[in-house]
This record gives structure tokens, C-alpha cells and sequence, in this order.
């Protein structure tokens, strides 16, 4: 099987990044789907040891970030890659419409509280930069309760700076942030769009505001362009993963995975003398409790 390089899909500085250069159906040499998956199982069972330990030593947190355009995957992300990691050090958030009250407040207030604690794995399922997104594409602040001098032209070039400046914060604080951009193409989601209507099981997966979505196309293939060049760093890089074959896509998100948590390099905690001590004498005493 061929190696897989994740630098080839990173990106950590400004203007580096080219959306409509990258390949979609990209495999980086592999093609056979069996071996892909057989891999895949071996890297959960990786990530689940060094979950494990992360999760014993109760330091730092890993904040794992998931854009991409409905279809892309990130469900299947979330079910298939994270499968072997134990739920208890797991929290898995989804962002939706803010609500009234999150509304209220300022965008990252609703994000703050959802942020993983030490020791934990967070997945973010979208996040914070549906402000830089969705938000951009259809001028949503514009339309919320904004005061006018936060509304200029240089309110996205001022949000970049802010996601930039979070996630430095995040990152000082013991909070390891490693964001996924799964890119498929316009093509690819409309195959899955199709699939899910014409797949009875999948209907509930689809909305007519999709299609609706789908018609901003370009729009959001230019702001994703920007969001990954104004906000990579190399403490908290951008990976653009190619998702039109999911079985590479999931597979990749695994290696990424992996590496971080490596990185990481998390250990059980070491067990002092007096502690050893006191552990010997419980056993010596469960010991003469079998016997009795």
C-alpha cells in the first residue's frame, strides 16, 4: 500500500491554498478500496490506544474542526473514523442556526461553552466558521442586531483576524486545534443529492434548502478559498481533504487524526512510590479477602 504524506493536504500560511487547483477525487496512489478500509480499521484501533492514554493523563484537549459543503461526508466522518475511540472522552458538537438567544450574544459565545475539557477529543460538526461562510455568502449580519459601527467593509478582514486570534488563545490554553475541510465537488454532490432522494432509507437526510444552497456555489467555493488562507497557522493548520471518494477521504481523516494525537504524545500518569506502596497493600488485603 502506498504511503500517505498528510503535509500534502495541509495548509498553515496565508494565500497557499487554490480551491479550484485542488483535486476532489484525489487518492494520492491508492486505489484499492479493500486495503484503504483494512487500513482504516487499523488506525482506529491506533487512535483508541492513544485515546486511552490521552484520556488518562487529563491535560490537553484536542479540538477537531469539520467544515464542508451538505453531502461532503462529515457524518460518515464522525461514525466510521471515530468509531473505536471510548464515548466518555468524546464530546461531538453539531452547530445549527443560532438561536435567539445565542443571537444576543456574540458568535463565539455559544462556541466557547461547547469547547472540549482536558483529557477530551471534541468534534465539531461545522463551527465558528459558518460565521465566515454561510454568514458571508448571504451577508447574515447585516440582517442581525448588529450595532452599525460593527458593520462596515471591513468586517470579514476584522473576523479573520478574531478566528486567528481564538484559536491562538485555544492553543495557548491547552486546546489543540486541527480543522478538515472536507472539499467535494459540485458534481459529486449532486450524485449524493440524488441518492438520497432516490434511496428512501436517506430521505431524511435531504431538504429542499439544499438545492437552494447548492445554487450559491461559486460564492462559497471563494469564501472556503478565503476562510483556509486568511485563518492557517501552524498551530492550528487547515487540511483540505479530497471527498468525493469517501472511502480515501475517511481514511486520510484517520492519518490526520493519528498524527496529532501523537504529537500529543500522551502518557498514563505515573504512579509514585507511596502510591505503589498503598496499591500493594489493597491487593494484599483483596488477596486475604479470597481466601477467607
Amino acid at each position: 500500500m502506498p504511503s500517505l504524506d498528510i503535509r500534502d493536504y495541509r495548509f498553515t500560511k496565508k494565500g497557499s491554498f487554490h480551491i479550484r487547483e485542488f483535486d476532489t477525487a484525489g487518492t494520492n496512489g491508492f486505489h484499492d478500496k479493500k486495503e484503504a478500509r483494512s487500513r482504516l480499521t487499523e488506525n482506529v484501533a491506533k487512535m483508541a490506544g492513544l485515546q486511552d492514554r490521552f484520556y488518562a493523563q487529563d491535560r490537553e484537549a484536542l479540538l477537531l474542526i469539520l467544515q464542508a459543503m451538505d453531502s461532503a461526508g462529515k457524518d460518515g466522518a464522525v461514525k466510521h473514523v471515530m468509531s473505536g475511540l471510548n464515548p466518555q472522552g468524546v464530546k461531538v458538537v453539531s452547530f445549527k442556526q443560532p438561536s435567539a438567544e445565542e443571537l444576543d450574544h456574540d458568535y463565539l459565545w455559544r462556541v466557547h461553552k461547547a469547547l472540549p475539557g482536558r483529557g477530551e477529543i471534541g468534534i465539531f460538526n461545522r463551527s465558528y466558521y459558518e460565521e465566515v461562510l454561510v454568514s458571508k455568502v448571504h451577508n447574515l449580519p447585516f440582517s442581525q442586531k448588529l450595532p452599525a459601527r460593527c458593520l462596515d467593509d471591513k468586517l470579514w478582514a476584522r473576523r479573520y483576524r478574531q478566528l486567528r486570534n481564538y484559536e491562538e488563545y485555544l492553543t495557548e490554553n491547552g486546546i489543540t486545534v486541527v480543522k478538515l475541510f472536507l472539499h467535494i465537488s459540485r458534481e459529486e454532490q449532486r450524485r449524493r443529492f440524488l441518492d438520497r432522494i432516490d434511496d428512501e432509507t436517506k430521505n431524511w437526510k435531504f431538504s429542499a434548502a439544499d438545492i437552494a444552497e447548492r445554487a450559491h456555489w461559486d460564492k462559497y467555493m471563494d469564501a472556503y478559498e478565503q476562510a483556509v488562507n486568511a485563518t492557517a497557522s501552524p498551530s492550528a493548520p487547515w487540511y483540505v481533504v479530497p471527498a468525493d471518494k469517501k472511502w480515501f477521504a475517511r481514511l486520510l481523516i484517520s492519518e490526520i487524526v493519528i498524527h496529532h494525537l501523537r504529537k500529543l504524545d500522551p502518557q498514563y500518569p505515573v504512579v509514585g512510590e507511596e502510591q505503589k506502596k498503598s496499591l500493594q497493600e489493597c491487593r494484599r488485603q483483596l488477596a486475604e479477602d479470597g481466601q477467607s
